[in-house]
């Protein structure tokens, strides 16, 4: 079956073409045009994708992103018309897992959609072990589930697909071009310091005190690596 993508843009002029060319390129396609019937629509009709502008009435992006990675962790792409480094960094700390800014080439949009489905299709799939171990951390990979102890905890794509990657070589240290391609596949225009941000969340699900981690670990001038503590 088709990939389901549920469009949220509050321009409805906006909207419809980016539903033509979505369902001309495969894609099945559900729009919305304000935060609170956005979040209604995902948590009933459970998307494939969420393709989120961030100024919407009701709710903006940012805010719904922030109260679905609760509760999902269905990929979103964010659409803004901000092109600031700042701004991209606060779609990403919200849970964002990719971010496009208007306007755009509707070429890469499809390019961003594909290659985060295929990223999260990866993520789910079963690997060279179904489950992994680090100290108290377990990824159950058929399940997509990192628990610390006996307490899960709920990972964006991105941050799942890095903290798999760390887990399956521990004590390796990952530079950040190499974790920024572990969680894009492919080549775009983006800043290491996605990284810095995705590694900054993941602390704080895993670390007793993220201020002071001892099992996602920085090394100065390098990258980071995961050790059991």
């Amino acid at each position: 079956m088709p990939a389901h993508v549920l469009i949220a843009e509050d321009d409805r002029k906006h909207a419809e073409v980016l539903r033509r060319y979505l369902e001309s390129a495969g894609y099945r396609t559900t729009i919305t045009h304000d935060g609170p019937t956005a979040l209604d629509r995902t948590r009933r009709l459970g998307p494939d994708l969420l393709l989120l502008d961030v100024m919407m009435p009701g709710m903006d992006g940012l805010d719904l992103c922030e109260v679905l990675r609760r509760e999902s962790a269905v990929p979103v792409l964010m659409l803004t018309a901000r092109a600031g480094e700042d701004d991209l960094l606060r779609g990403l700390e919200r849970g964002a897992d990719d971010y496009l800014t208007k306007p755009y080439r509707p070429r890469e949009l499809l390019a961003r959609i594909q290659a985060l489905l295929r990223r999260f299709e990866r993520a789910q799939r079963p690997a060279d072990r179904d489950v992994l171990r680090v100290g108290p951390i377990t990824a159950d990979l058929p399940r997509r589930l990192v628990s610390v102890g006996d307490l899960p905890i709920e990972c964006t794509p991105d941050e799942f697909a890095i903290v798999v990657a760390m887990m399956r070589q521990p004590e390796r240290v990952f530079s950040r071009a190499v974790l920024l391609q572990e969680t894009s596949g492919y080549d775009r225009d983006s800043v290491e310091r996605t990284i810095d941000t995705h590694v900054s969340n993941l602390r704080r699900k895993i670390e007793p005190n993220p201020r002071r981690p001892v099992h996602l670990l920085t090394v100065y001038g390098v990258g980071y690596k995961l050790v059991a503590g």
